[in-house]
Formats: structure tokens, C-alpha cells, sequence
């Protein structure tokens, strides 16, 4: 009987929310597919932020991004508090070697070393080689291995044509966004990437087969937050908030089981505490999965949260989730969108063309998600709510001074020497609207 602690394989991808094929889209990642037919898979997975850093951040950390400290990119200037709260300290304590192949984006590529990783492996370019000759090496001991995928982060060679050629006639674009050929050329774009990505996950897949391994290797695999598509990523619906979450291997992560269960990022920390007999450090403030997992309980939240403050600009944002009501608040006097925090693309020029720019945003959003599961109609004015819309403004109110939001005493500046983008997309200055808090409510 193998008495060794199951070794941690976590694979996670750039941009791909839940628009691969097990999550019942039109897009060919067969790899993904099979790793969820053998496993688990989480039809109601969120991330803690759609955004990059503070998503990973999340997961890694099992806190939420205000909390570990991550309010933004890492690549511009946002950092943890405490990189001892990543994980793989954690893991270390536990006898675990630690090693990072590709994207980790919890830090800038030049201080990676601040982490902590026993080793660095290849560049995200290379992150499938590289993961594939470490498994292949047959390391003795427990380990973590992080696998960080570019994929299907958007490429400028992607978007660099507004021409639309025979391979996106078929597509049909995400459910935010119009169907006409630019979007379905911008689907198909991704739909090459998805593929890529799946090529190179059955790249790590297939090394950790032929190494022996595979029975006592937990393999979990993510994604950030949502696609790269406007109203998606960098938004607190669930186009930005929703991910694919798949876990394969021991401890009863097996069996093509899908679970409706409402889970976060944050949860996957604590899980693995209980799966591996570590004990729970103090700061988590996710729950463990396994009572789902092994049928003690059906759900684990009761809600679920999300929060955006910077991307490439200011945006201050916070949401709770629950099965059935969705509640948005925003922490500026801003009326109109932030389109610098959405990714270039044809489908974001179409919009800015069709006057997106001058299109409404407002302050609360209540969504019904049984009957507008598309979040579309703003119901925080109707009087047949309000009583769904006190809750849950008192829900997200106790979550933030529970977590000591920084947002409860104001704007929240950035670090010295970080960088951010106007908010409107028409200059590199730096612009941080005023703040203004909503009557009686974030205090």
C-alpha cells in the first residue's frame, strides 16, 4: 500500500473561464475532456476576482485578494503582503518539493525567486516541455508542480485583422456578445487557442503517465476567470466570475462525477489541507471540498464572493453570489464603462465603434440568476426585490468588514511605483476617480 502523500499537479491556463468541451461548448479540447470523464468536475466553480494576479493570488494564497494584498497586476506593481502564505510554503512544511513551469503572475518575472519555488523550470512558453521533463525525472519525494499555461490569453496577431475569413463562419460568439462575423472570427481565434492549450496539457498528461506516477498524482486543473471578451473578463458576472475547475486523482477525485455545488478558488487550499492531513493555516477562508466530494453535504456555500479593484485602471468593484441572486456594488462616481480593462480584440472595436464608451453603468446591480442567468436586467430598482436586494447588500456589507476591506475607508491608492492606465483607455496617465460610498451601505 502506497502510505505517500499523493503528489499535487496544478494546471491552470490564461483567459478560458469555462469555454472548453466538458462544460458543453463547441470547442475541441479532448485532453480536458478526458481529464474530466476520469475525475471530478465543478459545474459552479468562481474565481475570488476576474482578474489575473488577484485570481492566482486567491487560489495559491486561500485568502481573498484584498486580504493577501493582491489589488492588482503583479506585472505592474502589486504584490502579496506575505509571500509565506503561498502555498507551497505550506506544502514545503510538509516534506513537498516545490516546482514552477510557465505563468505563476503572483509576481514579476524578474523577482520570481521571492516566491520560493525549490525550482524554476522553463518559461511559459515552454511550460509543457519543461513540466514534461520534470515528471519524467521520477522525483522521490512529494511533490507540487505548477504548470502555468499562456494559453488562451489573447495574442495582438489574434486581433490584428478586422477582416473575416471562412474559419469563424461557423462559430458562435460568447452569449454577451452579438452574433455577426467579427465576433464569430474572434471566437474562432480563440477556439485555436483552446486547442493549443489542450495540446500542451496532453503534452504534461502524457509524462505523467509514462513516469509512473499518475495513480498517486492530484491533478487540478483551472483557469483564471473569464475570456478575454468585453462584459466578460474583468466583470463581476458570472462571464467574468465563472472558471472550469477538474480535479483527477486520489482521494476520491475520480469517476466522471459533476457536481452543481456553488465553490470558489478559494476553496481549493483548504481542500488539499484535509486531503493531505496538513494542518489549516490560520488565515484560510475557504472551505475544504471534500464533504462534497466524498457526499457529507451538497453544498459547502452559502455564497459566494468576487471583487475587482485595479486591472490595467481603477475599478473598484465587489460581489456576492448565491444560488440564486447576484449583487454588484460599485465603489466610484464613475457613470460609464472602463474599457481600458478590457482587452483589445475586434469585439471590443466593434463595441467602442457602436458607442460603447458612452453606455451606463450603475452604482448596485441585483441579478435575478434563475430567470436572467445572463445577468441583463439590473432589478436593484424594482420594488418586488427589495427584499432579495437588503439581504443581499447586508451579506456583502458583513463579508467586508468581516475581511477588513480596505474599500470601507475609502479609495484605494497603489503601491508606490505601480503603474495603471485611464480608465478610459485614451492615455497612460495615471487616473483614480473619487470615491464616493453609496448612503448607509460599505460602512
Amino acid at each position: 500500500m502506497n502510505t505517500r502523500r499523493p503528489n499535487i499537479l496544478y494546471i491552470h491556463s490564461h483567459d478560458t473561464g469555462r469555454y472548453v468541451q466538458p462544460y458543453g461548448h463547441a470547442i475541441p479540447t479532448p485532453t480536458i475532456q478526458k481529464l474530466a470523464e476520469q475525475g471530478i468536475l465543478f459545474r459552479q466553480a468562481f474565481c475570488a476576482a476576474p482578474t489575473c494576479s488577484a485570481s492566482r493570488a486567491a487560489l495559491l494564497t486561500g485568502q481573498c485578494p484584498h486580504s493577501s494584498g493582491m489589488l492588482g497586476l503583479a506585472h505592474l506593481g502589486f504584490r502579496l503582503k506575505d509571500y509565506r502564505r503561498h502555498i507551497l510554503h505550506t506544502l514545503r512544511a510538509a516534506g513537498y518539493y516545490c516546482a514552477l513551469s510557465g505563468v505563476q503572475h503572483v509576481i514579476s518575472r524578474d523577482q520570481v525567486d521571492q516566491i520560493g519555488y525549490d525550482r524554476v523550470l522553463a518559461t511559459s512558453d515552454h511550460a509543457d516541455w519543461g513540466a514534461a521533463g520534470f515528471l519524467r525525472s521520477q522525483p522521490a519525494q512529494p511533490f507540487f508542480l505548477s504548470v502555468g499555461f499562456p494559453e488562451t490569453h489573447r495574442v495582438k496577431a489574434a486581433f490584428s485583422s478586422t477582416a473575416p475569413t471562412d474559419f469563424g463562419r461557423c462559430c458562435l460568439p460568447p452569449a454577451p456578445l452579438p452574433d455577426c462575423p467579427q465576433t464569430r472570427q474572434d471566437m474562432a481565434d480563440f477556439k485555436a487557442a483552446a486547442l493549443r492549450l489542450d495540446q500542451k496539457i496532453a503534452t504534461v498528461l502524457a509524462a505523467l503517465d509514462e513516469s509512473g506516477l499518475a495513480d498517486n498524482t492530484l491533478v487540478l486543473c483551472t483557469t483564471d476567470h473569464g475570456i478575454a471578451f468585453p462584459r466578460m473578463k474583468c466583470n463581476l458576472t458570472d462571464h467574468g466570475m465563472g472558471v472550469m475547475l477538474i480535479l483527477a486523482g486520489p482521494g476520491g477525485f475520480a469517476g466522471g462525477k459533476v457536481f452543481d455545488a456553488m465553490v470558489s478558488h478559494i476553496d481549493v487550499f483548504p481542500t488539499l489541507c484535509e486531503l493531505l492531513g496538513i494542518a489549516r493555516p490560520e488565515w484560510l477562508e475557504g472551505r475544504s471540498l471534500l464533504p462534497i466530494i466524498n457526499g457529507r453535504a451538497t453544498e459547502i456555500n452559502e455564497e459566494v464572493y468576487g471583487e475587482v479593484t485595479y486591472h490595467s485602471a481603477y475599478e473598484p468593484m465587489r460581489a456576492v453570489r448565491t444560488k440564486r441572486w447576484k449583487y454588484i456594488r460599485r465603489f466610484d462616481d464613475r457613470k460609464t464603462p472602463v474599457v481600458s480593462n478590457c482587452d483589445d480584440s475586434v469585439s471590443k472595436d466593434l463595441l467602442l465603434e457602436h458607442g460603447w464608451r458612452e453606455q451606463s453603468v450603475e452604482k448596485e446591480q441585483l441579478y435575478d440568476l434563475t430567470f436572467d442567468p445572463h445577468e441583463c436586467r439590473n432589478l436593484a430598482d424594482s420594488p418586488r426585490t427589495a427584499a432579495a436586494l437588503a439581504d443581499m447588500r447586508q451579506r456583502l456589507d458583513r463579508w467586508m468588514r468581516r475581511t477588513n476591506d480596505p474599500l470601507l475607508e475609502g479609495p484605494v491608492m497603489p503601491p508606490k511605483g505601480s503603474r495603471h492606465a485611464d480608465p478610459d483607455g485614451l492615455s497612460n496617465e495615471p487616473k483614480i476617480p473619487d470615491w464616493t460610498p453609496l448612503p448607509g451601505k460599505g460602512r
